[in-house]
């Protein structure tokens, strides 16, 4: 049955009874008109009329909340909810916002309920983790349905070519090498680089490669001398003889710290950092790189094919009943709730940022709110809205009615005692 039918059936019954009561009251007064007097004719007339009179008083109080009631000089103060619209939904707006929305009674509701340790105990439930997991991913697919490909291919690229414009190459790579070289940092680089070119020329492989290079360069340059000289033996001599010298070389900068390669190397690198921040050259190849970059096609393609990946993976992922992104949803739930409820610390300040997210919006909040409740309830139409607050609260005023009748009779009853005693 519709709620609204059941509060006017409420309504009703309650008339019913309010009036039954006043009829009652109106018939046994009747009666008394044309009984004998006596005491107690004399007492229940009294009782009648007085019920019969806070009937009637407080009929009028609760008929005039809602509609006009056409009687001279007081029918002006009648309908009051109607004529008060306006003044309702300020106050009803007001009194929502100061008594429900202002910041402290909120950060209080935040306080004593621990809104933290409520998620982290809900979370906790492995249940309830997976089932979490399922409406994300449920919306996930909807999203996925929806999305325009077009749309989201062209927004990637403008965010990078916009992360591009930002992106000062000159300035960034002077940043890092500043960075490296660093406490000697690139000294150690070079050092690296150095033992490592003393492994490579110790290799038996990288030997006959050089043999073998000699042994060419011999032939094409010094025909006659190598159909004279042991050209391969040439080779691998003087291949060994090349790599002691040249290991040699290197094992002396590795150990002299002061070595004048190690000086120009460090010559070479300031003067590469100041070219990238001072030289304007420098600075037009980097924009002209970075242009290249927005412009090339296949580049473009491959920001494009990206998201195409992705959102293939996605969907093969989602359509599979054993979805390892379903299944990492719900375990990350799970974990997150047991991290929270353990972690003390960790939930006072989940609580301590709700309260400061609580202070900044509840201001703007409760204004939109408020605002909203003013504007709709003076959008309502005003016979509709005195119907609704009847429906609502109508039941209960009848009871105002009923206990006028009683109440008026008993007040009845004792004067019609006091008088009898009095006199």
């Amino acid at each position: 049955m519709p709620a609204d039918l059941t509060k006017e059936q409420e309504l009703r019954n309650a008339k019913i009874f309010a009036l039954s009561l006043f009829l009652a009251a109106a018939t046994t007064f009747v009666i008394t008109l044309f009984c004998p007097p006596n005491v107690w004719i004399l007492g229940l007339k009294a009782v009648s009329e007085a019920a019969m009179v806070g009937a009637l008083a407080d009929w009028f109080a609760v008929v005039a909340l809602f509609r006009r009631v056409p009687i001279p000089v007081v029918s002006r103060h009648t309908a009051i909810i109607p004529r008060n619209q306006t003044a309702i939904a300020s106050n009803l707006a007001l009194f929502v916002k100061e008594k429900f929305l202002d910041p402290d009674s909120i950060v209080a509701l935040i306080r004593r309920h621990d809104p933290a340790g409520l998620i982290s105990r809900w979370l906790i439930e492995r249940e309830n983790a997976d089932r979490l997991g399922v409406y994300l991913i449920r919306l996930l697919q909807g999203g996925l349905k929806i999305t325009d490909d077009a749309r989201i291919q062209a927004f990637l690229k403008d965010a990078f070519d916009t992360m591009i414009d930002k992106l000062d190459l000159t300035s960034a790579s002077a940043t890092l090498l500043d960075s490296l070289t660093k406490d000697g940092r690139h000294q150690e680089l070079l050092d690296a680089l150095i033992l490592r070119c003393i492994d490579y020329l110790d290799e038996p492989g990288t030997r006959e490669m050089i043999a073998a290079q000699l042994a060419q360069w011999l032939k094409r340059r010094h025909p006659i001398a190598e159909k004279i000289a042991p050209t391969e033996w040439l080779g691998e001599n003087t291949a060994d003889q090349v790599a002691k010298i040249v290991n040699d070389i290197l094992n002396a900068i590795v150990q002299d710290k002061g070595h004048e390669l190690r000086k120009k190397f460090d010559a070479l690198t300031a003067s590469f950092i100041l070219v990238l921040k001072q030289d304007p050259e420098t600075a037009r190849k980097a924009e002209a790189f970075k242009q290249y970059i927005k412009n090339d096609a296949v580049f473009a393609g491959y920001i494009e094919d990206i998201w195409s990946s992705l959102r293939a993976w996605l969907q093969n992922d989602l359509n599979r009943q054993e979805s390892s992104l379903r299944l990492n949803l719900g375990a990350a739930g799970s974990w997150i709730g047991q991290a929270i409820d353990k972690d003390q610390a960790l939930r006072a300040s989940l609580n301590g940022h709700m309260e400061n997210i609580a202070r900044a919006l509840a201001p703007e909040f409760s204004e939109f709110l408020t605002r909203h409740i003013r504007d709709t309830v003076n959008a309502w139409d005003a016979r509709e809205m005195s119907r609704q607050i009847e429906l609502n609260i109508g039941k209960d005023l009848q009871y105002i009615r009923i206990n006028g009748t009683l109440v008026g009779g008993l007040v009845g009853l004792l004067l019609f005692l006091f008088t009898r005693l009095v006199g």
